[in-house]
């Protein structure tokens, strides 16, 4: 009979660095093409503590990933370990009372609203569900939870802070190996540099989030334009909407490019029935309207607004309305379809400016786009309320966010043409007193950065103090030292 031996991670690490080099990419611009010497799964906290402890006693480095969502690089290492987070997914514990869930780091949002809705159904059986997430990231819902903590990110509420706002705390596996309770009372500076430190100051291991009453919320959607937004999102707001975004024309050939949209909210229907189904896109529809934004931008945006138009009214629950539909490897098989002689995908960034600058950044971005001939896919506007407890925040005040998703073509060419542009839309904001998201690519310049993070010396700073040897690290954190000459 044969048996198989568990390695220890300190003895795979007296192994060669190269024994089995693995490639990696995120799932969504593809690229980032990475080799790696090893691909790590923890399945518990003390797996995880003795992973990091292997890798520092072997002088070597890792990066922390969950579900490779990411594009800047933050979550990988060249010719190092992978810390792949995925496995450690459990919902832990609910406090009912408070409205507390604790659950493992590399648990994904599905996972984690339905372990937090089965908790509550077996605790409190004669009643619906009454906590919820207060936001998560749209776009997709295969990301995890500790990814969501490190980018510090933020969903569709119309006066919600990025997610720093939702955790009460979380346990962290320091760089020397130690598993440490991080909060605002308990390692208060740990807790102001990791969320929203991008894993380079230890990997969460378990998160405790503060979630907000479940209800009851009625969509409401109007084609309107952005002269009308601002005063729209506030004439919301004052009427108790909780959730909205504004998604505009993607059409550069339309006189409304960028300035026209469907502008979606959500109001809290107190004692309304939500249905168990709603009228949804089903994937094949999602698909049609991808090829269109590509081929057909016009066609795109009227079916994308009719869809909308035609869920006025319908109800939702405040935490499931927040999930939504990513088609994995959609841009495969788009261009095979449209028989691309090269590899093509999208690439995200997202601007912040002050309310007041939000229609002049567009308009100035329209014109950009339109003689730069950048293909625009999908792009939104949300809100944000400022951030003023973590160490490197996004927005210092309260700010208006574009995202915008650009068309790349994975030659030099077309990769020399996305980095101007995305380095073109960051000017923009930074001359109307903004900023941008950090992570989404490694294509600003260190002018760009230290204008719109000028407390980056002082975090790498605080890095190097609490990681002199940098167990954790990166290809982005490598970048960012190289572009800021530290």
């Amino acid at each position: 009979m044969q048996t198989s031996t568990r390695i220890s991670p300190r003895a795979r690490y007296a192994l060669p660095m190269t024994m089995n080099p693995l490639h990696v990419n995120d799932v969504h611009s593809g690229l980032n093409l990475t080799t790696v010497s090893r691909v790590e799964q923890p399945t518990s906290i003390e797996d995880l503590v003795a992973i990091v402890r292997a890798v520092s006693e072997a002088g070597r480095s890792l990066a922390v990933c969950g579900s490779r969502h990411a594009m800047g690089a933050q979550q990988f290492l060249s010719d190092e370990t992978l810390l792949d987070m995925r496995r450690l997914n459990a919902v832990l514990s609910m406090d009912m009372e408070r409205g507390w869930v604790t659950a493992q780091a590399g648990i994904e949002w599905p996972a984690l609203i339905n372990g937090y809705l089965a908790l509550q159904r077996e605790l409190e059986p004669k009643c619906e569900p009454r906590w919820g997430i207060a936001q998560k990231q749209t776009g997709a819902d295969a990301l995890t939870l500790g990814g969501a903590l490190s980018a510090n990110a933020h969903g569709r509420g119309l006066a919600m802070p990025p997610i720093v706002h939702d955790v009460e705390s979380f346990t962290l596996v320091s760089a020397q190996g130690e598993l440490l309770t991080c909060s605002r009372h308990e390692n208060a500076q740990l807790f102001a540099l990791v969320i929203g430190g991008y894993g380079l100051f230890g990997v969460i291991a378990t998160v405790t989030l503060r979630l907000c009453p479940r209800v009851a919320l009625r969509r409401v959607v109007r084609v309107i334009d952005i002269d009308d937004a601002a005063n729209a999102a506030r004439r919301r707001i004052d009427a108790g909407f909780t959730y909205g975004d504004f998604q505009f024309d993607i059409d550069p050939n339309s006189p409304e490019f960028l300035t026209k949209g469907v502008f979606s909210c959500y109001q809290p229907a107190i004692g309304a029935i939500v249905p168990a189904d709603v009228h949804e896109l089903k994937p094949e529809d999602w698909e049609l309207l991808l090829e269109l934004a590509h081929t057909d931008k016009s066609r795109a945006f009227t079916l994308y607004a009719q869809h909308y138009l035609a869920t006025d009214g319908q109800l939702y629950w405040s935490d499931t309305h927040q999930l939504g539909v990513y088609l994995d490897g959609y841009h495969e098989r788009l261009d095979a379809r449209l028989n691309s002689p090269h590899r093509c995908s999208e690439m995200i960034t997202e601007l912040y400016v002050p309310h007041d600058r939000l229609i002049d950044l567009l308009h100035a971005s329209a014109a950009m786009l339109s003689t730069r001939a950048a293909e625009v896919i999908y792009g939104t506007i949300r809100l944000m309320l400022r951030d003023d407890e973590t160490f490197l925040p996004a927005a210092r005040d309260d700010r208006a966010c574009v995202i915008f998703n650009l068309h790349v073509h994975h030659t030099d060419e077309g990769l020399a043409h996305a980095a101007e542009s995305f380095r073109l839309l960051i000017d923009l904001a930074l001359e109307r007193s903004g900023s941008f998201f950090l992570t989404y690519h490694r294509w600003a310049t260190r002018e760009q950065l230290l204008q719109a993070y000028p407390s980056l010396p002082a975090f790498l700073a605080c890095k190097d103090a609490r990681d002199p040897h940098h167990v954790f690290s990166s290809n982005w954190h490598r970048w960012l030292r190289d572009t800021l000459a530290l």
